[in-house]
């Protein structure tokens, strides 16, 4: 039966790769790679520079494969994720069917961790619901932008005791409130750090976490929120796109 490894890559850093990720690593023969465009050609590449840096003795090949776009503007939002992962479902579904033989492993490299804000798990699980494709899949799981986060400001995610919430942007700006003492952010498009009422809260933001472009700013948010606003715009037009992460921490 064909064999799918689910394989979480870390948030940027090759040396975020953990020893079961290699081990998984070696075990491939195809890799499947969803091209997002000219503008995040980095992320392709740094997916063929890990294979290239910790797979030893054994042939493997690529096999790249436009990535659906979400719909945005004025659309409903959940709609607009359901359609986009049956795009991805239908892309994936080909991928397996036509690019691997029976006795073949595959691999999907996931940046951070397949179980935090990526589809590819539920993805594979429509696949197998639908009855057109036999495969088994394992996944890896992989250093997320929020461990990163937490280790390059040298602080811990959580106060002792207290609890602790990730969420996304979205939901931030849409006036979410929470008991959780510590909050992390992912996936935030708006600046919605900004609808947080109380301005001691304490920021800890980070973008392009691992890389070499990676940008820290720390602080009140009444102290750091514009300078963040200013760098995160100006590091989305200078690279085209941007990954950025942040903790908020009650006074």
């Amino acid at each position: 039966m064909r064999k799918l490894l689910v394989i979480g890559i870390g948030a940027g850093n090759p040396d975020y790769i953990t020893m079961q990720a290699v081990k998984a690593l070696n075990l491939v023969d195809v890799f499947f790679l969803m091209d997002k465009g000219q503008d995040k050609d980095s992320l392709i590449n740094l997916r063929r520079d890990i294979c290239e840096r910790y797979i030893t003795d054994h042939d493997y090949r690529f096999v790249e494969a436009h990535s659906p776009e979400r719909e945005r503007g004025e659309v409903d939002y959940t709609t607009s994720v359901e359609d986009l992962n049956l795009a991805k479902q239908l892309t994936f579904e080909r991928l397996i069917n036509e690019e691997m033989t029976d006795e073949q492993c595959a691999g999907f490299l996931v940046w951070g961790d397949p179980a935090l804000y990526d589809s590819t798990i539920r993805i594979l699980q429509a696949i197998l619901a639908t009855g057109r494709c036999e495969f088994e899949f394992e996944v890896i799981p992989g250093i997320t932008s929020v461990q990163a986060l937490a280790a390059r400001h040298k602080v811990p995610l959580n106060r002792i005791g207290r609890s602790i919430e990730i969420t996304t942007g979205r939901r931030l700006a849409a006036g979410q409130v929470s008991e959780a003492d510590s909050v992390v952010v992912m996936l935030d498009a708006q600046d919605a750090y900004r609808q947080v009422a109380d301005p001691q809260t304490e920021i800890y933001w980070g973008a392009y976490l691992g890389t070499p472009d990676e940008i820290l700013i720390s602080g009140k948010l009444e102290e750091v929120a514009d300078e963040i606003e200013r760098v995160r715009k100006a590091a989305r037009v200078a690279n085209g796109w941007i990954m950025d992460t942040y903790l908020l921490r009650k006074p």
